[in-house]
């Protein structure tokens, strides 16, 4: 995976990986961290060379003239090699100054023939200013990476109860050059003493800006050292043997290593988030683009922290030897986090930003193709939204809009953009299709798999909402094990004989049919004997029972078959095609793009912050922690939309965004009692508020394949770790 995900972007982390392996070797990582002090690093003068110092400078100051996105995509890449050097602080430092339009050092520093750094807290640094407006600087800042190196600093002081920003050449100034505990970068304290700050180097600028340009990059390299870490952890895990088993077998490895992952994704997307928030040139949204910063830098840099800390545990222990490149990695990943300062501060700047209004605006621009088919779509919802009610609903969907990627007839075989076009028309005119919720699976397998006469009876009603669907597939003996099932179908004059029980079947006792899945055949391997049925849930020999769950409720439904009669036209596809069938999906999957960042959960708790007269700083923190979630869980959903409307391959950001939401959600709801107190326990409430939420939310980890079988499916599938062992395993 990369930051980046358009092709010339792809290409750029190609090159720059390739570079890296060839410069950037463990001897390389060996040789600055056992040196005595820094030096630039050979390669050096191939990351001027290639122009990546000034990748987001504009030409005219000796820059390619691209932006943060182009140099967080290298960012990542020189943090997944670890790379030594001040790429960073010289990157990070011509940024705030091309930002505050201070050009005097743009171009030696894009050529590499000078190198920045960049203090993040101004220690006792002050600003003094003169009755005439001249301006002079005091003291000793806290450490700033790379000083080493550096030959120009951009500084913060106090300046009358704000934070100044200035730039002073190396001559101005004293270093006192410590080892470090990331010792492939070293860090410097810089002092200062009674020297005058030129106007023109007083930086003019939002004093926010150069620690938001700092998240940002920051969270850049995070992403590359977290990828670093799981790529070294499962590596491991794929080959170290304890127990007669490769320990990525364990489930404690494999579910390590897949939070490991997950937690990289979300490092990823949020650095993305804020390199592209700023905007071509700085000129994004102000307030979008610091919330952005805030989010990547609470939840981005932090991630990289935790992936690296998990990393040592996978490695056990060749992990805490001095001679293995882990630590290394964790050193850098530590420095920056602390550099940074504080996540609980991040976070609750992000609470402060949401609160006071500022939300990330998520969407995508569509290529010019889109403008294509806009007009013939308009078109026909035009004469939808003339109607009301069923019929509006029937003449979506007889025009293909209640599923507009499945294939004409029924659908419009509508390709992503096209998709997307066709929800912003269908919100732009009001009109809502038929919501099929379980017939939107039924259809496509029915399309594939269905006979001409189960497609003519079935598809266009179920299309229209003229049919409800049910699914009966778990059992009480076969949950995520779906395999497992024990619901018999046996063969008798003119159909099948089935007699079983199933569980957790929604909408049971208001759906007009139902999927089955039965077995057929105990002679063969269990995945292999299951046969796929349609029923008619007003069958003789059906008994249904309301299965009350923890809110109350009755949502779901014991289903008890008693040698209910299904007819040989039910069966869809052959006997024994039951598995395959029930994993079926098309080529041309749905897409969809929500355009909320921050989701019902978080804001019903931004209602109850609103309410209160005032939120301490615990609160405002786990506030915060949540507002991040729900960011980076949304900026996860739509990179996957951004793939797939480019025409890539889906990314792990669908299996990370399932993992991540659902406990998000469990939290957010928790937390939401947790800030109504007592009123929380009167049972008085209405159904869907927070107590109800809460409860209802228990489900979330265990419905469509529970959270340790999401953990299983991104250890195996996605990081290529040892499938569990059959029962029958030895070992």
């Amino acid at each position: 995976m990369t930051i980046g995900l358009t092709q010339e972007h792809r290409d750029l982390r190609d090159a720059v990986r390739a570079f890296a392996g060839r410069h950037i070797t463990p001897d390389t990582l060996r040789a600055a961290a056992d040196a005595g002090r820094e030096t630039l690093p050979a390669h050096w003068s191939g990351l001027a060379e290639q122009g990546l110092l000034g990748l987001h400078l504009p030409e005219d100051s000796g820059g390619a003239g691209y932006g943060l996105v182009e140099l967080a995509v290298v960012t990542e890449e020189l943090g997944r090699a670890a790379a030594p050097g001040p790429f960073l602080p010289t990157t990070l430092a011509s940024a705030v100054l091309h930002a505050a339009g201070h050009r005097t050092y743009l171009a030696p520093l894009a050529a590499g023939t000078t190198v920045g750094a960049v203090g993040l807290a101004p220690g006792t640094l002050a600003l003094t200013r003169a009755a005439d407006g001249t301006a002079t600087v005091t003291g000793t800042s806290e450490l700033v990476i790379g000083g080493h190196l550096a030959d120009v600093f951009v500084l913060p002081a106090a300046d009358s109860g704000r934070t100044a920003w200035l730039v002073l050449p190396r001559a101005a100034v004293e270093t006192t050059d410590v080892r470090s505990h990331d010792l492939t970068r070293r860090s410097s304290r810089v002092t200062v003493r009674s020297v005058p700050v030129p106007a023109a180097d007083l930086l003019d600028l939002d004093p926010q800006t150069p620690r938001d340009l700092a998240a940002t990059l920051f969270a850049a390299e995070s992403s590359g050292l977290a990828d670093r870490c799981v790529n070294t952890a499962a590596d491991y895990a794929r080959v170290r043997e304890q127990f007669g088993r490769r320990i990525g077998q364990f489930q404690g490895v494999k579910h390590r290593c897949a939070r490991m992952l997950a937690r990289a994704e979300q490092a990823r997307a949020c650095a993305w988030d804020a390199a592209r928030a700023a905007g071509p040139d700085g000129a994004g949204d102000a307030r979008e683009a610091s919330l952005a910063a805030a989010v990547a830098a609470a939840a981005g840099v932090d991630a990289a922290f935790s992936v690296a800390k998990d990393c040592i545990q996978v490695l056990g222990g060749i992990g805490f030897t001095w001679e293995h490149d882990a630590h290394l990695a964790l050193r850098r990943a530590q420095t920056l986090r602390i550099a940074l300062g504080p996540s609980a501060v991040w976070r609750r700047r992000v609470a402060r930003l949401t609160l006071d209004g500022a939300r990330r605006t998520l969407g995508v621009e569509l290529p010019p193709s889109a403008e294509a088919v806009r007009e013939d779509i308009c078109a026909e919802l035009r004469i939808a939204a003339a109607l009301e009610g069923a019929e509006a609903r029937t003449h979506l969907a007889d025009h293909g809009y209640t599923a507009p990627h499945l294939p004409a007839p029924w659908g419009k075989g509508a390709d992503p953009v096209t998709q997307l076009v066709i929800a912003q028309e269908l919100r732009a005119a009001g009109l809502t299709p038929v919501d099929m919720i379980i017939g939107g699976w039924v259809v496509p397998t029915l399309i594939a798999h269905g006979d001409p006469a189960q497609q003519e009876r079935f598809l266009a009603p179920s299309l229209r909402g003229g049919i409800v669907w049910c699914q009966l597939f778990s059992e009480p003996g076969a949950g995520s094990d779906l395999a497992g099932l024990t619901t018999r179908a046996e063969r008798t004059d003119g159909g099948w004989r089935v007699t079983g029980q199933k569980v957790w079947t929604s909408m049971a006792r208001d759906a007009h049919w139902g999927v089955l899945l039965a077995r057929t055949d105990t002679d063969v391997p269990k995945h292999k004997g299951i046969s796929y049925f349609l029923l008619d849930m007003k069958s003789p020999g059906l008994d249904i029972r309301p299965l009350r769950q923890i809110t109350g409720e009755a949502e779901f439904n014991e289903v008890f078959l008693d040698d209910v009669f299904i007819p040989d036209e039910l069966l869809v596809g052959s006997p024994g095609e039951g598995w395959k069938l029930a994993r079926t999906t098309l080529a041309n999957e749905r897409v969809a793009l929500s355009h909320d960042s921050v989701g019902s959960g978080a804001e019903a708790l931004l209602e109850i912050a609103a309410a209160s007269e005032a939120l301490d700083d615990e609160q405002l923190t786990t506030l915060g922690g949540h507002l991040c979630d729900a960011q980076s869980g949304a900026v996860l959903a739509l990179r996957t939309t951004l793939r797939t409307v480019s025409g890539q391959q889906p990314g792990a950001e669908a299996s990370v965004a399932k993992l991540l939401g659902v406990e998000h959600q469990q939290r957010v709801w928790e937390t939401c009692m947790d800030w109504q107190g007592t009123a929380a326990l009167t049972g008085e409430g209405e159904r869907l508020d927070a107590t109800w939420q809460f409860l209802n939310s228990r489900c979330l980890s265990i419905a469509g394949g529970t959270t340790e079988i999401q953990l299983n499916i991104i250890g195996e599938r996605l990081l290529g770790l040892p499938r569990d062992p059959e029962p029958t395993e030895k070992g």
